[in-house]
Parts: C-alpha cells; sequence; structure tokens
C-alpha cells in the first residue's frame, strides 16, 4: 500500500473533490465542523468503512480529516460551503 504524506493526500483528496461536485460540497461540510463535533462524526463513518472492509487509504483519508491542519487546508482549496 502506498503512504502518501499530509501534501500528497490533500491533493488527492482535492482531485477527487474536483472530479464530483458531491463529494466536494461533503468536504466542505465536514471541515467546516467545530472539530470535536468533526471527530465524532468521522469515527462513526470509520467504524461504518472498518465494518465494510473498505480499503486502508479511505480509511487514512477518514483519520487525517479529524486534524485540525488538513480540514483547514482542504476547506481553503475547496472553498466556503455553499460555494
Amino acid at each position: 500500500m502506498l503512504t502518501l504524506g499530509t501534501d500528497e493526500l490533500i491533493d488527492a483528496v482535492v482531485q477527487v473533490a474536483g472530479r464530483d461536485p458531491s463529494i466536494a460540497r461533503v468536504l466542505r461540510e465536514i471541515a467546516s465542523l467545530d472539530t470535536a463535533v468533526r471527530a465524532s462524526a468521522l469515527d462513526l463513518v470509520g467504524a461504518h468503512l472498518r465494518i465494510r472492509s473498505v480499503a486502508g487509504d479511505a480509511l487514512d483519508c477518514v483519520a487525517a480529516l479529524k486534524r485540525d491542519d488538513v480540514a483547514r487546508r482542504i476547506a481553503e482549496r475547496l472553498g466556503s460551503p455553499g460555494a
């Protein structure tokens, strides 16, 4: 499995969001949440994905979105909710 650094992960997420407006919209909403709320919501998403045996890179992305610096940088690149 390829391990991405933070910059590469953010680039990959933004590229995927650029191809699918629904993903961009969800990412904007997630990134705009308060840190504790975002972390709790992503814990639930991660648990659901683990039950479904989703690939590790998707779980890595969910874990990275819990970090304020990652969420902020993705939000900056995607623009504000409603954009």
